[in-house]
């Protein structure tokens, strides 16, 4: 049945735009709604699984939906209906993202406490704002299959070809957009609020080609409100002050201040905010004290002579805490060298503006460069490489921890050089922990030493190209807090560091092989095991506290 002169019928090529916009309106929803939820759930696997399994669910009841409106008489006009209703809701979800969030992950929870809420949390609060849109958007190429067929006198197959194939074009821009302009450049709030503006222009387009202009017309009122909204994101304690906030391709980064004068700090702080941050930063260079494990690094400086120059690689730059805590605490006569890498360019950006990195020759940065990759092409050798790449601030990335990566650094490195890792976990024998460490020490071929960070939960790892590291000397003769003969110019405050380590219960020295598996490239379920370790924390934790 053709539908009806008099009630107007819209052009081939205003439908098949329609669907064009509306298959990039649903990517954008898809990647871009990770990150609007990112600031408290994060962006792990598992959220990523559940905004797309959300958005299919969606989708599929929607291509359900398209069809029993295409039975109706008007089916261009119930397409312009859905877009609008999507383009506000997408309008709208910023605003909400908030309130919806915090009914699952409530401000000032702890990460241990979080396991089960980035599960469950995500995925109820991805029902809650991303399915009505993504449902209404799949109701538009069931309603533009029929509005073609009977405007066009086309087949169902020729109609609904050509639909899908616009729709895909459409995704595909949506994609690359998504992933390569809109969030970089206009952020969260921004990239919504495009995407809404053209669902919008393409529903006034079907409504008007209907004869409903003044509906269309009204459609823009809530969309025009919606644009005043400012983006809620998660507060900061009293006292805090955020000074540099950016939407990068990869992650939401605030860089925020605490205290002042002597207890002045600045921390860089990435998607989920939970207790965790990313790198920390005071007015003059040094260890940071109070159970940050950056001071860690600096150990080897104490287990050798250090030559002249120290040459330094750090894979996961961060704002570059790592550096600075080496240059306050270099042994005289040592030079520092060194060479940062960072995925992440607005990371290195705001760490320029708020958090004095500033490399100069010879020291440089490669920012926008995965850490494997840029390993690939630098030279070295170098005396120290420091592993510190993480995601949402808990997961090393799995091709960073396996036996073919560690082998590739081991070759990077003087013979004597060390590999310095941070592993977070709940002790050192935490089973993902001796997973990381006994793969490490299955490339190297020699022992591994672990040792956990005072009133944290980081471990660090070492492990030396052929070469021991040292032993405390309360594995030998019983004397707490030894390490045997030290380099002799030893800095005072990493002798100060390590009389505080050292303690029964507190390191470990694994084998090649030990533990539960060596991680390949082939096989590193990390994420899994960082789930089982917070899991396990939390229960050591909890019968802890217990009376």
């Amino acid at each position: 049945m053709d539908e009806s002169p008099t009630l107007g019928s819209p052009s081939a090529p205003a439908v098949l735009v329609c669907c064009a916009l509306a298959g990039a309106g649903t990517m954008v929803v898809e990647l871009a709604a990770v990150r609007l939820v990112a600031p408290w759930f994060g962006t792990s696997h598992v959220v990523w699984s559940n905004v797309i399994g959300v958005v299919l669910l969606a989708l599929t009841l929607g291509y359900v939906l398209g069809g029993r409106l295409a039975c109706g008489a008007r089916p261009a006009r119930s397409m312009g209906l859905a877009i609008a209703l999507a383009a506000v809701w997408v309008a709208l979800m910023p605003w909400g993202a908030k309130g919806v969030c915090q009914m699952f992950m409530p401000e000032g929870t702890a990460l241990d406490q979080a396991l089960g809420l980035f599960t469950w949390g995500s995925l109820a609060a991805s029902l809650l704002l991303f399915l009505p849109a993504s449902l209404l958007l799949g109701a538009v190429s069931p309603l533009a299959t029929e509005s073609l067929a009977r405007g066009q006198h086309l087949r169902a197959g020729q109609a609904g070809g050509r639909v899908l194939a616009t729709a895909t074009l459409g995704s595909l821009v949506g994609v690359f957009g998504t992933s390569h302009w809109l969030l970089p450049v206009l952020g969260v709030q921004g990239t919504f609020l495009l995407a809404s503006v053209l669902l919008m222009v393409g529903a006034t387009l079907l409504l008007c080609g209907t004869g409903s202009t003044p509906v269309a017309l009204l459609w823009w009122l809530p969309l025009l409100g919606a644009g005043q909204l400012e983006l809620d994101v998660p507060a900061v304690s009293p006292g805090d002050r955020v000074l540099g906030r950016l939407e990068s391709a990869y992650q939401s980064i605030r860089v925020i201040e605490t205290g002042e004068g002597d207890s002045l700090s600045r921390r860089l702080v990435v998607n989920e905010a939970l207790d965790s941050f990313q790198s920390v930063w005071k007015p003059d260079p040094g260890m940071l004290g109070n159970g940050h494990y950056y001071d860690l690094f600096c150990l080897p400086l104490a287990w050798q002579k250090a030559p002249s120059t120290w040459n330094l690689l750090v894979l996961g730059l961060g704002a570059g805490t790592a550096v600075r805590v080496m240059e306050g605490v270099l042994p005289e006569g040592t030079t520092l060298v060194w060479t940062g890498v960072e995925l992440d360019p607005s990371v290195v950006r705001l760490a320029q503006e708020h958090m004095d990195l500033v490399p100069s020759p010879p020291h440089r940065v490669l920012a926008g460069w995965d850490s494997r990759a840029a390993l690939t092409q630098l030279a070295g050798p170098f005396d120290q490489i420091i592993l510190d790449s993480y995601a949402n601030n808990m997961e090393i990335p799995f091709h960073l921890a396996t036996l073919e990566f560690f082998r590739e650094a081991l070759e990077k490195l003087a013979p004597g050089g060390w590999l310095s890792l941070n592993a977070a976990g709940f002790g050192v024998e935490d089973p993902l922990i001796l997973s990381v460490a006994s793969t490490m020490a299955a490339a190297a071929g020699r022992e591994a030493l672990l040792l956990e960070v005072p009133f944290s939960r980081n471990t660090l790892v070492f492990v030396r190209r052929d070469a021991d590291v040292p032993r405390p000397g309360n594995v030998l003769s019983g004397a707490p807090n030894t390490w045997g003969t030290l380099a002799p110019e030893v800095p005072g405050p990493i002798k100060q560091l390590l009389q505080s380590l050292g303690a029964p219960g507190t390191f470990g020295l694994v084998q090649p092989g030990q533990g539960d598996g060596i991680l390949t490239d082939d096989r590193a379920p990390l994420e899994q095991m960082q789930r089982e370790s917070i899991a396990r924390g939390r229960v050591h934790w909890a019968e802890e506290s217990a009376p």
